[in-house]
């Protein structure tokens, strides 16, 4: 049976970050502010590529760097998903896809089983693509990763613009995670155990 409620709010704040994110895994407006403009481009990307429905606004200690919200950000994103999805029935809960961009090739497949992994491999020639850097990727990919119950995997096949590489992983794990959520009509979770 298809949940048609399947969005989460989810607020937290720390000393580093104050952060207020929705979610809606079956689409809805994107709003995008973390205070890093090429981050509001990867989740603004994530989000429409995925079909969901996504505000958040962070206060992040940008003047420090860029580690906090980034990383927090993919925290609260993660508990959204697990969130939305419930006990996870009726999803398809496994999917994989490539992206291309320009000379990158980015690949991501995911399992939506409850077992946080991320194994992540990419190189990213460049180290910062605006006020980004490059290797806060694989944190924001963990973060998600291990907050949501996810076992994703993630790798750059090729590629020589860290702008290209980023924005092409980031496409692939919404491209993957949007197959992954779609709903069926088993009305349980795809499972020989029974539960996820």
């Amino acid at each position: 049976m298809k949940n048609s409620m399947r969005d989460s709010r989810i607020k937290r704040k720390t000393k580093e970050t104050d952060i207020d994110l929705f979610l809606c895994l079956d689409g809805g407006e994107v709003e995008i502010d973390t205070g890093i403009g090429f981050f509001d481009h990867m989740l603004t990307a994530f989000a429409v590529h995925g079909g969901f429905g996504l505000k958040v606004r962070v206060e992040g200690d940008t003047f420090v760097d860029d580690h906090h919200t980034v990383e927090d950000t993919g925290i609260v994103l993660g508990q959204a998903f697990m969130e939305a999805l419930g006990d996870k029935s009726s999803i398809e809960r496994y999917a994989s896809f490539y992206i291309p961009m320009d000379e990158a090739l980015a690949f991501c497949s995911v399992d939506i089983s409850g077992r946080p992994f991320l194994v992540f491999d990419a190189n990213f020639p460049q180290e910062k693509c605006g006020d980004y850097t490059a290797a806060m990727t694989v944190e924001f990919m963990r973060a998600l990763a291990f907050n949501a119950g996810i076992t994703m995997h993630i790798k750059s096949e090729y590629g020589s613009n860290s702008h290209h590489i980023t924005e092409a992983i980031y496409k692939a794990a919404a491209h993957a995670l949007k197959a992954a959520v779609k709903q069926n009509d088993s009305g349980k979770p795809l499972s020989t155990k029974g539960v996820l």
